[in-house]
């Protein structure tokens, strides 16, 4: 939800951090997959409920998704980094309710499963438009450097992580804290479906439209 205007603060900062690293030819698709290293270290932090360790794993993530795009943007972003980050994003998203499963699968299972299925409710409606946005030439100004058409909601990504500091700083309210924030994400998942079908539908339309009168 303020996603936009984080990133807009946090750019000058992450800039700096980036320079040095880039000096010493440390290239963004590197920074990524240490970073995927750091977001699967909350599997066996959590399976052994160590969750300061889970927490510590889960800042150094983040920090490393916000610094291979401050490198990539004082180097050369590519179409493949913008990939394989989208792609390890994901997959760290659902290694964190799996975790507090391997936790306590007794007390944690059910909230667990459904808040990864919340997840691929979100990312399936962020794909998705992503993909046709591209295809219809559709520009976000509101993240002109992002690979992919980054559609927003009530849980992007800062939402995501403070759900997730919350989940390890009180573990025994996971449950509670999962099927609150599930319920967050399906009505980012709902919007989402509901403005991009219109959008969509909308520039269907004005197609069908130019071709009835080219064939006239």
């Amino acid at each position: 939800m303020i996603d936009a205007i984080l990133y807009r603060r946090l750019n000058p900062l992450l800039s700096a951090v980036a320079r040095p690293l880039v000096k010493l030819g440390i290239k963004a698709d590197q920074v990524t997959v240490i970073g995927l290293i750091f977001g699967l270290g909350v599997l066996p932090a959590l399976y052994f409920q160590e969750y300061l360790w889970a927490l510590l794993a889960i800042l150094l993530n983040r920090l490393c998704d916000g610094l291979d795009g401050a490198i990539a943007r004082q180097t050369h972003r590519t179409d493949a980094g913008g990939f394989i980050d989208s792609v390890f994003d994901f997959i760290f998203y659902s290694s964190v309710p799996l975790g507090f499963l391997l936790a306590d699968p007794a007390t944690n299972a059910v909230a667990a499963g459904f808040l990864m299925l919340s997840f691929m409710a979100t990312a399936a409606s962020f794909l998705a438009f992503a993909v046709l946005a591209s295809k219809h030439g559709i520009e976000n100004p509101r993240y002109p450097t992002k690979s992919l058409y980054y559609m927003g909601g009530i849980t992007e990504g800062f939402e995501t992580i403070v759900a997730f500091i919350l989940f390890c700083l009180w573990p025994q309210h996971f449950v509670l804290l999962a099927f609150i924030f599930a319920g967050l994400c399906w009505f980012t998942a709902l919007t989402r479906l509901y403005l991009g079908y219109q959008t969509l539908h909308a520039l269907t339309g004005v197609a069908d439209g130019k071709e009835s009168s080219t064939n006239r």
